[in-house]
């Protein structure tokens, strides 16, 4: 399974980095450049890993990404104006970042559950 999310989600990554330079609030997001960019990076990786990585890089990544991106969700709400400054935007409390935090957390616990969950390796060439 870590396999196949990061497949689905590396190119769903890429995408919202795509398009997020010419839509900035995408589906009600706040893209700003960095965030585009981290967007990018992170699809550009989780493809790599999901296509060519071993199972155990898979697993990691999919493990600290999750992880990341929950706190990274939980602090939106905690504390608004770190992230909108760590994104580039000016925001100031957690409703306007509300789609952004509620996503951040949906997928930090898909990732955190796909590396925590099934086998221990992965076949370079499964999907799991």
């Amino acid at each position: 399974m870590a396999r196949t999310i990061c497949r689905v989600f590396g190119v769903a990554f890429v995408l919202a980095g795509l398009g997020g330079f010419a839509m900035p609030h995408l589906l009600g997001f706040h893209l700003t450049l960095i965030h585009n960019l981290v967007h990018l990076a992170t699809g550009a990786l989780a493809l790599y890993l999901g296509f060519a990585g071993s199972g155990g890089a898979v697993r990691t990544f999919c493990i600290v990404f999750g992880g990341v991106y929950l706190a990274l969700g939980v602090l939106g709400f905690l504390a608004p104006g770190v992230v909108a400054a760590v994104i580039g935007h000016p925001l100031v409390d957690s409703n306007e970042l509300m789609p952004d935090n509620v996503f951040h957390i949906v997928v930090g616990a898909v990732f955190l559950l796909a590396g925590l969950t099934g086998p221990r390796t992965i076949p370079a060439g499964r999907a799991a």
